[in-house]
């Protein structure tokens, strides 16, 4: 298999590639302003067979003379994803190879794949890039002790994968983390949840992390938010902005939940949003 089986675009001189770490599942009881039915129809009707699977899409940028990875999967944790190390393999891409990951936020499912099975490294020679603001938070005694049980594994293995990285653990407040890619601040899952905007050649894609977790229920439905969001009523804000302006744009994204083909526009028809996938990969004619 080789870079071109893997859904692919080209952002001026950059190339993105979506690498699928696999899948987790989530009860619809964890969705709120929606009935599990109606969640269930919804997925039923978009054709979507496993209706309580949710996609894990990690990207790898390359160009400029950097080979970049945006998010590591979950890793395996809680038998969630796994399956990025050996996608990347098939691509022909070696852990030692990735000189930079960008983090959108310090889930388990987006740090778990940062570790290899002793905990350390799983890529020995990259700088980890993150939200100043995501970083602290999940290094605060004080939010581990208010956080509900459920949820203290996820701070313990977010400080490990922190750990496992320091002294190359880069932070930033704003702007610009690497050539060509802008921090874009969308509060409301975590408390530095962040998207990247790609600018190269005249040519945009945004990445927006964990905007949605069910493309085709939360696309149309923006006000249904998951229990995963530290704050509902922001990320459903959140939403709806960022939803209201890459269809304006007819803006490119990538998402760490989308389907497996990993790119997607957002069409609006009156006040209705939906997402239309980019069936074809689009290959640079150097890649």
């Amino acid at each position: 298999m080789t870079m071109t089986d893997f859904p692919t675009q080209t952002v001026g001189d950059l190339t993105l590639t979506a690498i699928s770490d696999g899948y987790l599942h989530a009860s619809f009881g964890l969705l709120s302003n929606i009935d599990a039915d109606d969640a269930s129809q919804m997925q039923e009707n978009a054709g979507i067979r496993d209706h309580t699977a949710i996609h894990i899409n990690c990207y790898l940028v390359r160009g400029g003379g950097r080979t970049v990875l945006i998010d590591a999967g979950a890793g395996g944790f809680k038998q969630w994803g796994g399956r990025l190390k050996d996608n990347l393999a098939q691509a022909g891409i070696q852990p030692a190879a990735i000189d930079a990951i960008l983090l959108t936020h310090a889930h388990p499912d987006h740090v778990g794949g940062l570790l290899n099975p002793t905990g350390e490294a799983a890529f020995p020679n990259a700088e980890l890039i993150a939200h100043r603001q995501e970083v602290a938070f999940w290094q605060d005694d004080g939010n581990l002790s208010r956080a509900p049980e459920r949820a203290h594994g996820n701070f313990i293995f977010a400080r490990r994968a922190f750990a496992a990285y320091r002294g190359r653990l880069r932070m930033f407040e704003t702007g610009d983390v690497l050539p060509g890619m802008t921090a874009v601040p969308l509060p409301g899952h975590t408390a530095g949840h962040t998207g990247y905007r790609l600018e190269s050649g005249g040519q945009n894609l945004l990445v927006w992390g964990d905007i949605v977790h069910f493309p085709q229920i939360q696309i149309p439905r923006p006000d249904v938010s998951i229990a995963f969001d530290q704050d509902t009523h922001l990320a459903a804000e959140t939403r709806s902005r960022l939803l209201d302006m890459v269809s304006s744009e007819r803006l490119l994204i990538a998402g760490m939940h989308l389907g497996e083909l990993g790119f997607a526009r957002i069409e609006r028809t009156g006040g209705n949003y939906h997402v239309a996938y980019e069936e074809r990969a689009q290959h640079s004619p150097h890649a």
